[in-house]
């Protein structure tokens, strides 16, 4: 994911901190720390135990606290998320990476239409790992006086394990909500594609999660919470991606790129001036062009390449000094879909398709949604 940078792995998975994930925690820390007055009678009536807030609201003690809480609060996100990675590479899912973000977290996976015996336990086990957390931190709160005797400190050990043994319970509840695309939702969507075709089970729990995205974001409205719309902005568009992505691999299902591939193809050997290429691309209304060097495949030419370069530059420039070396490619065999998530994971716009080493056509975006539109008559 863009603006992300990797802190670690664990159990063999990437480990991203998006930097939204950096805003977050001076938001939470100041949340947290300017009520904490009131979080403190909270943690007093569900826990039945008293607190000494000597320290716990000393000078910048609250803020601190706050900081250290909205931390223990993503560490149990992450594991909230391990446990879904876990889960999945047990059904054989290849993971990604584990992004921590201003929402919580994401798995990225490698996953093509959704498997309902496999999803449900996935889906599950995220929101139990929560609840279990969240147990483990309220159990902690009643063996503080066993940790320390010192009052103050007893304090502040007690309102970071009660805090965070609350909201990795309210976590667990939240989840479970059936707002597609979130855990509840993928519950749902299990248990509908029992039923019925898993496309048509998705459209489902994703009209039932926009339903609840419209209610957040009123709800968030009319009680002023920004956080709240953000939330609801994220469920809504969620739940259309993965709806259209869904639906984008029933149609294409079984559909190779050998037949939708553009053949023959347009290539331009490494020595072609790159004026004469532009002049090539305003002609034929395509954007890019395979690079041929005695019948080889050496590059791709795009006009992204061509935007790279300074146009005082360009009359004196040839394809090769601006061609995309070592260009992906695909048998006509591959799946459509496979070249779908080649290009969005790469961001490129085209696929050359190869056969016994030589290029026999080409796939680009445009004719997967051509197709994918013919498919939907």
């Amino acid at each position: 994911m863009d603006g992300s940078f990797r802190i670690g792995r664990l159990f063999g998975i990437p480990i991203l901190i998006h930097y939204t994930f950096l805003l977050v925690i001076p938001l939470f820390a100041w949340i947290i720390g300017s009520q904490i007055t009131l979080t403190i009678d909270m943690l007093k009536e569900i826990y039945q135990v008293p607190i000494d807030i000597t320290v716990v609201t000393a000078g910048f003690m609250p803020y601190v606290l706050g900081t250290i809480v909205a931390l223990g609060l993503f560490v149990g996100v992450l594991v909230h998320e391990l446990a879904h990675c876990l889960v999945a590479r047990s059904k054989g899912i290849a993971i990604n990476n584990i992004t921590l973000m201003i929402f919580g977290g994401i798995a990225t996976m490698e996953e093509g239409i959704p498997d309902p015996k496999a999803e449900l336990p996935m889906a599950l086990v995220g929101p139990i790992a929560s609840l279990f957390f969240g147990i483990v931190c309220s159990l902690l709160v009643y063996a503080v006086p066993s940790m320390t005797a010192d009052p103050g400190t007893a304090g502040v050990l007690v309102f970071i394990f009660g805090y965070l043994g609350v909201l990795n319970i309210i976590l667990c509840a939240f989840n479970l909500i059936p707002a597609f695309p979130m855990d509840g939702g993928r519950v749902l969507r299990a248990f509908l594609a029992k039923r019925m075709p898993m496309h048509r089970a998705t459209q489902i729990a994703a009209d039932i999660g926009k339903g609840f995205a419209i209610l957040f974001g009123i709800i968030g409205l009319f009680a002023f919470s920004p956080f709240l719309i953000l939330i609801a902005l994220f469920i809504y568009i969620g739940a259309n991606m993965e709806s259209t992505s869904v639906r984008y691999s029933h149609l294409l299902e079984n559909v190779t790129v050998g037949d939708m591939m553009s053949s023959p193809v347009t290539t331009v050997p490494p020595t072609l001036p790159l004026s004469q290429v532009i002049s090539m691309m305003y002609t034929s209304k395509h954007l890019g062009f395979p690079v041929i060097d005695r019948d080889t495949l050496v590059g791709m030419v795009t006009l992204a390449d061509v935007n790279r370069t300074s146009s005082i530059d360009r009359e004196a420039m040839q394809v090769r000094d601006i061609m995309s070396r070592d260009p992906i490619t695909l048998p006509p065999t591959a799946p459509v879909i496979d070249a779908l998530k080649i290009m969005s994971a790469h961001n490129i716009g085209r696929i050359p398709i190869v056969a016994d080493g030589k290029i026999v056509g080409i796939v680009t975006r445009t004719d997967i949604l051509k197709v994918t539109e013919l498919k939907q008559i």
